[in-house]
């Protein structure tokens, strides 16, 4: 039987670089390094001897044999999802659970997408999220009422296998006319005695917090707000400084009822994790679930990194 030289992982690879627009999206919608997923494309260019898309393109334009490669991958992934499905069905029983626990506020914007993609490829699995902001969402898995909780950071805990999502940047988020406005970005020294407009979450969870000012010794007050547009509101109308993912605000930006700026050179950035239980980490629909997150989030959010 003829080898055949192109693997799953070739035409996952090309769907992502199309669907990320770029070689760096792309490789964390894998969960690869940039390195890794440009060997892999390289390796496929070398053996057919023709280039798969145009380098430095933006959006990413395809060649002839990178388009018959995705018209490929458009046929074949979806029957290798499909039979997947169906071996984990016959194999791990008919219908699932996943019942999903959440520690941050900000998630429906990348959630919500992953979990429609989900529905469509895993419709015996019923979806449902535990209601509420949850402290200690880890616990719920060993409560027996999640399947899934997604946090902020990696905490070690027998029982417990954590999965890596994906990172993302956070902004500040300004009045217009904010004095701060005119920087190109802000360091902690900036946050002196401002006041800081949060989601009801405790003190050491906010990544400004624990990351830029406790650190620098930098003193501020706070404010809560259940609502994200409560906190644009009083972020527009000079009453404090909001840090938030871009992407939560990305309306009110573009409407330009408030301005973004970075937070210090490097930038600051949080992450998303998955726990499940060790027991659960074999069930394919799991894994799926949690792939679908990394795709549609490096597909769909701005400053994912």
């Amino acid at each position: 039987m003829e080898k055949i030289p192109i693997d799953v992982r070739h035409l996952q690879a090309l769907v992502a670089l199309r669907d990320g627009g770029s070689l760096a999206r792309a490789a964390a919608g894998l969960n690869l390094t940039q390195s890794a997923l440009s060997h892999h494309i390289k390796a496929l260019e070398d053996f057919h001897g023709a280039p798969l898309f145009v380098r430095k393109s933006s959006p990413v334009v395809f060649s002839p044999a990178g388009k018959r490669l995705l018209e490929a991958a458009d046929a074949v992934l979806p029957l290798l999802h499909q039979a997947t499905r169906d071996l984990a069905r016959m194999t791990q029983g008919g219908r699932g659970t996943l019942r999903i626990a959440l520690e941050c506020h900000t998630c429906f914007e990348w959630l919500m997408p992953a979990v429609d993609a989900f529905r469509a490829r895993w419709p015996e699995v019923d979806v449902d999220l535990v209601a509420g902001y949850q402290s200690d969402p880890v616990a719920l898995l060993h409560e027996g009422r999640a399947d899934i909780a997604l946090v902020n950071s990696l905490e070690p805990q027998a029982g417990t296998e954590f999965y890596h999502l994906f990172r993302y940047r956070l902004v500040a988020i300004l009045a217009n006319d904010h004095p701060l406005a005119q920087k190109e970005v802000l360091q902690a020294e900036d946050f002196r005695d401002a006041t800081l407009v949060t989601y009801p979450m405790p003190e050491d969870a906010l990544d400004i917090v624990r990351l830029v000012l406790k650190p620098a010794g930098i003193p501020y007050t706070r404010r809560s707000m259940a609502l994200t547009v409560a906190i644009v509101m009083l972020v527009a109308g000079s009453r404090g400084i909001a840090v938030l993912p871009r992407w939560v605000v990305q309306t009110y930006l573009l409407r330009k009822y408030v301005s973004a700026r970075p937070i210090t050179e490097p930038g600051l950035t949080a992450e998303v994790w998955a726990a499940t239980r060790t027991e659960d980490c074999d069930k394919v629909y799991l894994q799926a679930f949690m792939t679908l997150i990394r795709e549609t989030s490096v597909a769909h959010l701005a400053d994912v990194v």
